[in-house]
Formats: structure tokens, C-alpha cells, sequence
């Protein structure tokens, strides 16, 4: 995958916790720089993480499903994409009272499981899955960041444009086609 494959797949993993971060912001009045940091190091940390799990998880059966792994990774990212425009439809934010560690840890891990998929479809696709993890977590820890400062501005609308865009972004309608019609 190219580096700019790589960079509007980080974008499109990076929605979920976009959307959370603008809940999180939705529910402090003064936000600061320990908070958007905390906000973006918990996403950026997980979203980086989880591919590589993913990844190495996959590698040991990857050999084994070599003629359909197109297949299996336009799938897995169809799935995940489906399933974020269908969250795109609910407008709510769960309310806290401000950050907390445990807060933090739940949604990272929550806003991460679809770059645990993802790591899996690398396995069977050229990818460097450091780099492009390090893309993934850098991209994600900007969005969060920039999410949370400006969530209380920017109101639930936002939060469901989010999901859709990063939806239809996974849809892995790229994968599709570069597999079919580019090799």
C-alpha cells in the first residue's frame, strides 16, 4: 500500500476516536493541554497498537489463505466500515464527569478494535506494519487532539459526520479494486 493509502486509512480508523473526543470535549467546559495531550496520547497509543496485534495474530495463518487474502482484508474492512455508518445514525455521547484514567483506558481500547482488524488485513497485504502503524497512531493522536479542543463548538452533528466519513472510508472499496483491476 502506498503512503497515502496508509494516511486516508489512518484518517478513516482515526473517526471513532474523533467522535469520542468530541463527546469528551462536549462535557468539559475549560479544556486543557493536560486534557487534550491525555485525550490524544489514550487514542494514538491504542489506534497505533492494535494493527500490529492484529497483525502478528494473522501472519501465522496468512501463508495458508495466500490465493484469497484480497478477499478476506476487503471483507474484514467492508465489515468495519458498515458498522460506522451504522453507529454514524446514533447522536448520543455518554456523559461523564470530566477524564479519568479508567475512562480513558475503556474508550481507547473501544475506539480501537476496528485497527485490530485492520492489522489483521495487513497481514496479507504489502505493508510495512510499523510505519504505517506509527501513521495510524500519530494521524490519530492529531484528530483527537484537535476533536476534543473543539468538540463543545462543534456539537453531535459533528460526531456523526465522523463515523459516516470514516465509514465509507473502510468500506475497503480501494483494496477491492486495486486487487481486481491494478495488478
Amino acid at each position: 500500500m502506498s503512503l497515502f493509502s496508509i494516511l486516508i486509512l489512518a484518517i478513516g480508523l482515526s473517526m471513532d476516536a474523533f467522535a469520542a473526543s468530541i463527546c469528551q470535549g462536549l462535557q468539559i467546559k475549560k479544556t486543557s493541554i493536560k486534557d487534550t495531550l491525555s485525550i490524544g496520547l489514550c487514542f494514538g497509543i491504542f489506534q497505533g497498537l492494535m494493527p500490529i496485534l492484529g497483525y502478528f495474530l494473522a501472519s501465522s495463518f496468512a501463508n495458508s489463505i495466500k490465493a484469497i487474502d484480497h478477499w478476506v482484508a476487503f471483507i474484514l474492512l467492508f465489515i468495519i466500515g458498515f458498522q460506522m455508518i451504522r453507529e454514524s445514525r446514533d447522536a448520543s455521547c455518554e456523559i461523564s464527569h470530566g477524564l479519568s484514567l479508567k475512562s480513558l483506558f475503556s474508550l481507547g481500547i473501544a475506539t480501537s478494535i476496528d485497527a485490530m482488524a485492520v492489522g489483521v488485513s495487513f497481514a496479507f497485504l504489502d505493508v510495512n506494519i510499523f510505519s504505517s502503524s506509527l501513521i495510524i497512531g500519530f494521524t490519530t493522536f492529531l484528530l483527537s487532539s484537535i476533536a476534543f479542543k473543539i468538540g463543545n463548538k462543534l456539537g453531535m452533528r459533528s460526531k456523526q459526520i465522523s463515523e459516516l466519513v470514516g465509514g465509507i472510508i473502510l468500506l475497503g472499496t480501494k483494496i477491492l479494486i486495486e486487487h481486481l483491476f491494478l495488478q
